[in-house]
């Protein structure tokens, strides 16, 4: 995980220095720039002002989670480039390309990206054509920018788990603020799109859910693929120690059953004494022996923090405010433990109809998936980057996400259940039938931090929406 940050104009050092300060929250470790004129790379921030000048440039802060510490981002060949993310079959692709005589200089995951664009240039690819070429390749979570010295190239994963925006005036970073920062707008980059900054913007989709619809399959083949398929996901995503944000429901029970095979597991929960999803998660996290720890907020706890959730969500947004509270101290107690990777159950919901309102208008699934990486996935990427720890969605790989497209709607919704087939795989992986048959509850309310954030608007004297509001304009006096 990291900031990735760029673009062009007349000696556009200061606005590099300004992106990276801005940014930093993002990849603590080190930082590294290339610009036309020259590269520079140190774990010391105070050598920003070494930055090279120039008229086009590129940059990384680095959170390290994969490969050596030591090498820091922009990789430089004939292009340059940063990514932020990480590449799950980033060896196979590497065992491949080393039998075809391509060399690496790092065992850093992101060089695979650009030794693979490398190589189908080499084959006749143009730069679009190479991109959707190796979206084809790579499983990952990816925001990546490159260029080759006249132009800026951007493009993100097929669903967007990694943030990504960009200016019309020709910048982009991981995170709005850090344009706002800047005097510029921020556009978000969708998911699977690529976008061509130099001599204006240019921008093309490379890839759309669309794809990946096919014929309805039956419900065995659909159970069994579903095991395979999430069970892998959630393989190729753990740690060492692997964190699970869990609230005792379905969808994070699954996931921690999952990485308890293959994983030392320890499940993080917040919210206050007496919310659902705290009793739940402690019935369930008994049930299986697995270490919960949890956060017990307060309403004082919520009034420190929630600047800082403002600062991270970058929307006057009163739902996702409340949602990032939980999400906030639950990340904030995984930093303080040094486990960097937490996995989410982000996602089941809009693949297999667990939302009330899918009951009556099941069309909507459809429609919140192609919205969940602005609406969800941003959030919860920021929010987790605050402290340091990256969130990883098992559910929202792309086989899964394939799986799902190919599913009946009535192994999702049938009478008044929901996510049936969730559930029944659940009871195939021998998960009790009381955990399964739990009702969905949003995670501001089963945390009860929508109910604190209420009580401090009416402290003054406003709706949660104008409290939000307020927070926004407060935390961001200059976003357009």
């Amino acid at each position: 995980m990291c900031l990735i940050a760029g673009g062009m104009g007349k000696d556009i050092r200061e606005k590099l220095i300004a992106m990276t300060l801005a940014g930093k929250h993002r990849g603590p470790d080190s930082f590294g720039v290339w610009t036309d004129e020259g590269v520079l790379k140190s774990d010391d921030f105070s050598r920003l002002k070494e930055i090279p000048g120039g008229r086009i440039g590129i940059l990384q802060c680095r959170l390290a989670m994969t490969g050596s510490k030591r090498f820091t981002q922009p990789f430089v060949n004939e292009l340059a480039l940063v990514h932020n993310g990480e590449i799950y079959n980033h060896y196979q692709i590497r065992a491949y390309l080393e039998s075809r005589g391509v060399s690496f200089e790092s065992d850093i995951d992101s060089e695979v990206i650009l030794r693979l664009i490398e190589f189908l240039r080499e084959r006749g690819f143009s730069f679009p054509h190479a991109v959707k070429e190796a979206m084809r390749w790579i499983e990952g979570d990816y925001a990546v920018a490159f260029s080759d010295g006249d132009r800026i190239y951007l493009f993100r994963d097929p669903v967007g788990i990694r943030p990504l925006y960009f200016s019309p005036n020709g910048f982009f970073a991981s995170e709005k603020k850090v344009l706002w920062n800047i005097g510029e707008r921020a556009i978000p980059v969708q998911p699977g799109e690529l976008v061509v900054l130099g001599n204006g913007v240019r921008r093309a989709r490379l890839f759309s859910f669309e794809f990946l619809r096919g014929r309805f399959l039956p419900k065995e083949s659909v159970l069994r693929g579903l095991e395979n398929t999430l069970s892998y996901a959630v393989k190729v995503r753990s740690a060492k120690k692997t964190g699970v944000l869990f609230s005792g429901g379905l969808d994070s029970t699954i996931i921690a059953y999952l990485a308890s095979q293959s994983s030392e597991v320890v499940l993080y929960t917040a919210g206050t004494e007496d919310s659902p999803d705290l009793v739940w998660a402690r019935k369930v996290a008994d049930h299986f022996g697995w270490e919960l720890r949890e956060r017990i907020f307060t309403l004082d706890d919520v009034r420190d923090a929630v600047k800082k959730v403002a600062f991270a969500v970058e929307e006057p947004n009163p739902m996702n405010l409340a949602i990032g509270i939980p999400l906030y101290f639950a990340t904030e107690l995984a930093g303080r433990d040094e486990v960097k990777v937490l996995l989410s159950g982000q996602g089941a919901d809009e693949l297999f109809g667990g939302y009330a309102k899918y009951l009556e208008k099941p069309e909507l699934m459809w429609e919140d998936l192609l919205g969940i990486a602005e609406r969800n996935l941003a959030r919860d990427d920021k929010i987790a980057m605050l402290n340091g720890v990256e969130g990883r969605f098992p559910y929202l790989s792309l086989p899964v996400v394939a799986l799902s497209l190919r599913t009946p709607l009535e192994l999702k919704i049938s009478g008044n259940e929901r996510k049936v087939v969730l559930r029944e795989l659940a009871i195939k992986l021998g998960i009790p039938v009381w955990i399964t048959k739990r009702e969905k509850k949003a995670a501001q309310y089963g945390s009860r931090a929508q109910k604190l954030l209420e009580k401090l608007a009416r402290e003054r004297s406003l709706s949660l929406r104008e409290f939000a509001e307020g927070l926004f304009r407060e935390t961001f006096p200059n976003a357009f």
